[in-house]
């Protein structure tokens, strides 16, 4: 059984940073990922991390988040600077063998989500 567990979120302002972290059990040899959906909108894949540290990231982050994992403790972080406003969502981590399956949102596995949101 794959139960994944985020932590981090919060309110910050515009500018600020923010750490999410995503602790996986059972969940070895996957693609990690974090998506988030805010309110009125589609859920939308934000970066993702292969098992062999293959990495994409959303344009709308580019240059401003970054996905990293530490494989001894099975833990994803998703390290966001320069917030903006439109980064206000609710964050989610997932899972999948399949990375392709992971980028394009059908992981199997999802966490329950922490919120992120940003004033400006």
């Amino acid at each position: 059984q794959v139960q994944l567990v985020e932590s981090g979120g919060g309110s910050v302002q515009s500018g600020g940073s923010l750490r999410l972290s995503c602790i996986a059990s059972g969940s070895y040899h996957r693609s990690k990922g974090w998506f988030r959906q805010a309110p009125g909108k589609e859920r939308e894949g934000v970066a993702i991390i292969d098992t062999d540290g293959t990495i994409n990231y959303a344009d709308s982050v580019k240059g401003r988040f970054t996905i990293s994992q530490d494989n001894a403790k099975n833990t994803v972080y998703l390290q966001m600077n320069s917030l903006k406003p439109e980064d206000t969502a609710m964050y989610y981590c997932a899972a999948d063998t399949s990375y392709s399956k992971l980028w394009l949102g059908r992981a199997a596995y999802w966490g329950q989500g922490t919120q992120v949101t940003v004033s400006s």
